[in-house]
């Protein structure tokens, strides 16, 4: 480990791999990967409950991962930095390779 303020670069790494760390969430980062989306298109691309798909995209968007902006009555979810789906789309392919 390096010392100082680098190590605050670990800590936010560490925080961001922490709310990946649900299968969900990821599946939700490589749709929004694909553009934005209403929490009933990713119901419907995900196959999951919408309580479900809210209450993940709240930790996403507690860490900084996605962001909602009012789409009429809904909120369109995007993605906040494209890295993030670099990472999720890396892990996936990887997680597959052992398979």
């Amino acid at each position: 480990m390096t010392s100082g303020s680098s190590y605050d670069a670990y800590e936010g790494a560490s925080e961001l791999l922490r709310a990946l760390s649900a299968p969900i969430r990821l599946a939700i980062v490589s749709e929004l990967a694909d553009g934005e989306h209403c929490v009933h298109e990713l119901v419907d691309k995900l196959g999951v409950a919408q309580p479900l798909v809210s209450q993940h995209l709240r930790v996403l968007r507690g860490a900084g991962v996605v962001r909602g902006s009012r789409r009429g009555r809904e909120i369109a979810y995007t993605l906040v930095d494209e890295h993030v789906a670099h990472i999720v789309a890396d892990a996936v392919s990887h997680a597959g390779e052992g398979s």
